[in-house]
């Protein structure tokens, strides 16, 4: 799902399009891994999470291909629609199946299933460049698809046992204080979760689109940014492990709002810093501080939500902050391309930032409001 990002400057040339049009293939990667998730959430809560692995494999490396093959943009954008949806089943719904086998250190096995994608992030950036540059980003998009559906294709055969009452809920006294905590109405609950998903994804997503072409455009050369990129996601896999830790000890919605506190931090440097040096260490800082926002959103679920319903509604969530990222990735591009920088789009990600923020804020406050209420 970063191949885009690495591959988008390329592309833009090769199409000699806007930086807005060039955007569009994230934008459908992140529309299809929204709406795949809740429906391969669905599928897992039905048939065991080994069914829309299989599903999302096959999906990922043809969308691949389709893309290599492609001649024009729009069907590069297609494409990308479909690996979205596929890369969609081995995020969402495998953080929603392993929080049923944990119960007291769940928060550290959802971060350690979330970290998975970027692992990838870290890994696939330097090795794309590196083929987009030799071969071209048509036979890199090609080599893997083929490359994913021969090595992920035996690993869903590891994963086919169901634990046999996974959606067993808690009795009695667990779930009635699970519900006198809870800061909202369920339903309420659920939007505000959902809009500050969106929010929070906003503004992740401006960096982690547009480092590339940020660096191309400040003439340090778009592999320069291909390692902020990977540097950035790198430090995310420490700052997902970390988060799942912090959880455990604290809770999901604090772990959120420190997350996105600190997001915000980063954000503000980006505004002040452009050299080299400091971008590679905003980069890293970048990662590092949002990492455990996303994963953060499932231990919520869990806290607040019965265990019977942890798979879809974690899969609204999840779909509201990927389309957080799609809306970002396109609109930190129209930004750019009306203002000929991107200064103004970090302070558009900023603003996003400071609605998740005041969310999670208000939520934390009425959630130690009504636990004194239920403690009483």
């Amino acid at each position: 799902m970063w191949s885009i990002m690495v591959a988008l400057p390329t592309i833009q040339a090769d199409f000699s399009v806007s930086r807005a049009d060039a955007s569009l293939p994230f934008t459908m990667v992140m529309f299809g891994f929204a709406g795949g998730g809740v429906l391969m959430g669905r599928l897992a809560d039905r048939f065991g999470i080994a069914v829309p692995l299989a599903l999302g494999t096959l999906a990922v490396s043809a969308g691949y291909l389709a893309t290599g093959w492609s001649s024009s943009l729009w069907q590069v954008a297609t494409a990308h629609l479909l690996i979205g949806i596929g890369c969609s089943s081995s995020f969402g719904p495998l953080m929603a199946d392993i929080s049923h086998w944990f119960v007291d250190r769940r928060g550290i096995a959802v971060s350690l299933a979330a970290v998975g994608n970027y692992v990838a992030g870290t890994l696939w950036p330097p090795v794309l460049q590196y083929f987009i540059a030799e071969s071209g980003w048509r036979t890199t998009h090609i080599g893997v698809g083929l490359f994913c559906l021969v090595t992920m294709m035996p690993l869903v055969l590891f994963m086919r046992r169901r634990i046999a009452d996974h959606h067993a809920d808690e009795a009695g006294a667990a779930a009635a204080l699970r519900q006198a905590k809870m800061p909202a109405s369920p339903m309420t609950l659920q939007v505000l979760l959902c809009i500050a998903g969106v929010c929070c994804c906003v503004a992740m997503s401006m960096p982690q689109v547009h480092i590339v072409a940020y660096c191309g455009d400040l003439g340090y050369g778009v592999a320069r940014g291909a390692e902020m990129l990977s540097m950035m996601l790198g430090f995310g896999i420490i700052s997902r492990i970390a988060s799942g830790f912090i959880a455990d000890r604290i809770g999901g919605v604090r772990t959120l709002l420190l997350g996105s506190v600190l997001q915000g931090a980063a954000l503000f440097l980006y505004l002040w810093f452009d050299g080299l040096i400091s971008l590679y260490v905003i980069s890293a800082l970048f990662g590092l501080f949002q990492g455990g926002i996303v994963p953060s959103y499932a231990i919520i679920v869990r806290e607040y939500f019965s265990p019977r319903e942890a798979g879809t509604r974690l899969g609204l969530i999840l779909m509201a902050t990927l389309l957080g990222m799609a809306l970002g990735g396109w609109l930190s591009g129209l930004i750019f391309d009306l203002t000929g920088s991107y200064r103004a789009a970090f302070f558009n990600g900023l603003a996003w930032n400071m609605v998740n923020v005041s969310i999670m804020a208000w939520l934390l406050q009425r959630s130690r409001r009504r636990g004194q209420l239920a403690a009483a």
